[in-house]
């Protein structure tokens, strides 16, 4: 039986949050969103937001280079801009695109950017060197995620698909169209066994990659569009939020629905919920909203 319980609310941010990633110390994290604020919370320090940068425009994504301690920031229209979080300092900036940048991984010193304009940008870690640009399609590409073993990036795209690329090469392997709108969210499993899908369908899809990518199961998720899907730290269960304001935790084996957080059962957001981030620290899962909150939720299974 799952147990949830509601910890913590951090407010600060003045319009929704769209990013949530994780900073170098377990226990912290970054968020960003529409207000072009990054602020680094602490989760044993419940509402003192550290305000790390003000940027001119809306931020989708945001991913830390741990190496460097550089946070990678997709200043929507403007490019991407590298913040010291430790010194509240740039560090670097590049107008890479002029469109809306939606998600952002870095993998082996490079760059993986998915732009509005349908293009995946690659860039160096070091030098902000732009190595390729790779036009997929007209529609926005939503969504990366780099495979377990480091070979694989899947790619959500608004154009309905979901594509795998060589991850060195960046040439196609796989597209598949079994979606019936835009795909906001691809995940690998943390056995590296599935990939998941979801969008604005409702629906998540999950495909087997041991068996060539073959859709191995099709599930109404929720009532309206799939926000983001996320993986727990040990890869038993998986959460996925929804515009529809909930979050739903899922079996990773059975994929069966094990729980619903919402706002009658447990004081959850009010408006569309965006952004999920599973933390290893005590299990916690942290959800961003529309409703400009950050939550804080105590899963345990008893």
């Amino acid at each position: 039986m799952i147990k949830v319980a509601k910890l913590d609310t951090f407010a600060g941010h003045r319009d929704a949050v769209y990013a949530l990633i994780p900073s170098q110390d377990p226990n912290r994290f970054f968020s960003a969103g529409a207000d072009g604020l990054v602020v680094e919370w602490d989760l044993d320090k419940p509402d003192l937001g550290n305000l790390v940068a003000r940027v001119g425009s809306s931020i989708y994504a945001m991913a830390l280079d741990k190496s460097a301690g550089n946070l990678w920031i997709g200043q929507n229209y403007e490019g991407v801009q590298l913040i010291r979080p430790d010194l509240k300092q740039q560090s670097g900036s590049v107008k890479v695109t002029s469109s809306a940048i939606f998600d952002i991984r870095i993998f082996n010193e490079k760059v993986y950017l998915a732009f509005g304009d349908g293009v995946i940008g690659v860039m160096d870690v070091g030098d902000m060197t732009v190595r390729k640009h790779v036009k997929l399609s007209d529609k926005s590409v939503r969504s990366l995620d780099i495979s377990r073993d480091g070979k694989h990036l899947a790619v959500g795209m608004s154009d309905a698909s979901v594509r795998i690329l060589d991850l060195e090469t960046m040439s196609p392997l796989h597209s598949f169209m079994n979606h019936t709108s835009s795909v906001f969210s691809v995940a690998y499993s943390p056995d590296g066994h599935f990939l998941l899908s979801a969008g604005r369908d409702a629906r998540f899809k999950v495909w087997d990659i041991r068996n060539n990518y073959a859709m191995a199961e099709d599930v109404a998720g929720h009532m309206y569009a799939i926000n983001h899907i996320a993986f727990s730290p040990e890869g038993d269960m998986f959460a996925t939020c929804s515009m529809d304001k909930s979050i739903k935790l899922w079996d990773s084996a059975s994929f069966r629905l094990l729980k619903v957080i919402d706002r009658s059962r447990h004081a959850g957001h009010g408006t569309s919920v965006n952004k999920l981030l599973w933390s290893s620290h005590q299990n916690l899962l942290i959800s961003a909203s529309d409703d400009r909150m950050i939550s804080v939720w105590d899963i345990r299974e008893e």
